[in-house]
């Protein structure tokens, strides 16, 4: 595939192979984008700002639904995208394309939903004979930047928000998973979308990145990936505005007077949906003593029964990691861990870029395990005594993006959404719940901003006021 400068599909100067992570084989090749393509893009996106802020709202709209639309009518192409490129299986990049296609549609939505308020200038003295309001205006050319392990719906909560608000994209998707996107991009050219207003450059952060992020035109950096990378473009971004969703260690709290069956059902799917590389996904689960031994026999006899594979296989439960050296980085951390003093429950092996669902108990504090985070299929139980002793082990990380408590007791339940320092509790559920609508991001190193589409529209839109001297 090629990718999309000025409202054409470019070749670059040399090419980039798209790997299955399953067996290396070629999906496809996209182009090696460099900063004079960058350049370009951004000039492009530039004019294309100056066409969207001017597009009245029900033509974004129009847009946005027909973009939805052509993405069902494509359902199966890009779930076979999704799963041929990534670590998705085939039922799970099923169902993220569904949470696209929502994605778009809510974009389209919230686009009639961007109000402003009327302001009462003449509260403060001196401004009786005043009245006026605000509305919000479109920030301007906004760098999307997206991680491999969501291709199409993380690129959909950029892109959607963005065309909504007004504003112009200059996207950089993951070098390993960029077809998704230009997929999408391609629905959204289909439905009539201004082609400036959308402009998509693949390649290697490391060479590109930092053009992207640090040219002036550049109004936004909307940034989904690693902390270190995060920390990366904040240094290097300039006076722009950031929102970065950076990962996190997840929580879960599981009560002793919690439906046992529900619990580990979520949580097996939690710590093992997209081979864990999730940044909600599951990693800390702390386990009251009296169900402790229950649960843990349970969750192993479940996790015992995943099927590993071939991604695009029907009955794969989980596929590959990403790249073999992902894969060979958590076995490592799996092993660092036992020879300080960790139990190896379950998994700890692989073949290839396939590694098999891990299980762990007896983690030593400070181990990589136990504070950092993963981004693979692992997951440790910890069993404590108390609630406040759970919660004061679940904050101990620095991130801090979605936390779980499973109980019938709403006492308990309400002192962990209180205490737990973390952007979203779910209750009754694992960590690895999230709707497009809702506010989603966290707190310390998991990010800074919320998405969801009518958040990151207001992330993504300024308020301008107007004030009439009568």
């Amino acid at each position: 595939m090629k990718m999309l400068i000025g409202g054409q599909w470019v070749d670059g100067g040399s090419s980039i192979d798209v790997l299955n992570p399953y067996d290396g084989s070629v999906v496809d090749t996209v182009p090696r984008g460099t900063t004079a393509d960058i350049d370009r893009a951004i000039t492009s996106a530039v004019k294309g700002f100056a066409i969207n802020r001017d597009l009245p709202t029900h033509k974004r709209i129009s847009i946005l639904r027909k973009a939805a639309d052509l993405m069902q009518e494509r359902f199966e192409e890009l779930a076979i995208t999704i799963a041929s490129e990534g670590s998705k299986t085939i039922r799970e990049a099923r169902k993220e394309v569904g949470r696209a296609i929502n994605t778009m549609t809510i974009s389209a939505e919230e686009a009639r939903r961007l109000n402003g308020e009327t302001i009462p200038f003449d509260s403060a003295e001196g401004s009786e004979n005043r009245v006026g309001y605000f509305y919000r205006i479109p920030i301007g050319v906004i760098a999307a930047i997206t991680p491999f392990n969501d291709p199409l719906n993380l690129v959909a909560h950029k892109l959607g928000p963005a065309i909504a608000g007004g504003n112009a994209v200059v996207l950089k998707p993951a070098t390993v998973t960029p077809l998704s996107a230009l997929k999408l991009a391609e629905c959204l050219l289909d439905a009539g979308l201004p082609p400036e207003i959308l402009n998509v450059v693949t390649g290697n952060g490391r060479e590109i990145g930092d053009a992207l992020v640090s040219d002036a035109r550049i109004r936004m950096i909307s940034f989904t990936g690693g902390v270190e990378a995060g920390d990366h473009i904040a240094h290097k971004a300039g006076l722009k505005k950031i929102a970065m969703e950076l990962g996190s260690n997840s929580p879960v709290l599981v009560m002793d007077d919690c439906d046992l069956d529900n619990a580990v059902a979520a949580c097996v799917s939690g710590s093992f949906w997209a081979v864990g590389q999730n940044c909600i996904g599951v990693q800390r689960l702390y386990v009251q003593e009296g169900i402790y031994a229950d649960f843990r026999r349970a969750f192993l006899t479940l996790t015992g029964q995943y099927k590993t594979g071939f991604q695009l296989d029907e009955t794969s439960d989980m596929g590959p990691m990403i790249t073999e050296s992902d894969a060979e980085r958590v076995i490592e951390w799996v092993d660092e861990a036992r020879e300080q003093g960790a139990t190896l429950l379950a998994g700890g092996t692989r073949d290839g870029s396939l590694v098999q669902p891990t299980v762990m108990e007896n983690m030593p504090p400070g181990a990589k395990l136990d504070c950092q985070e993963i981004f693979g299929p692992v997951v440790t139980l910890y069993p404590f005594k108390t609630l406040d002793e759970a919660i004061d082990k679940a904050n101990s990380v620095d991130y801090g993006l979605h936390g779980a408590i499973f109980t019938n007791d709403l006492k308990q339940a309400f002192t962990a959404i209180k205490r737990l320092d973390v952007g979203g509790i779910i209750v009754n559920d694992s960590t690895d719940y999230r709707v497009d609508l809702m506010p989603f991001g966290g707190v310390k190193k998991s990010g800074l901003g919320r998405e969801g589409i009518k958040y990151s529209l207001q992330e993504m839109t300024e308020p301008k006021v107007v004030c009439f001297n009568l």
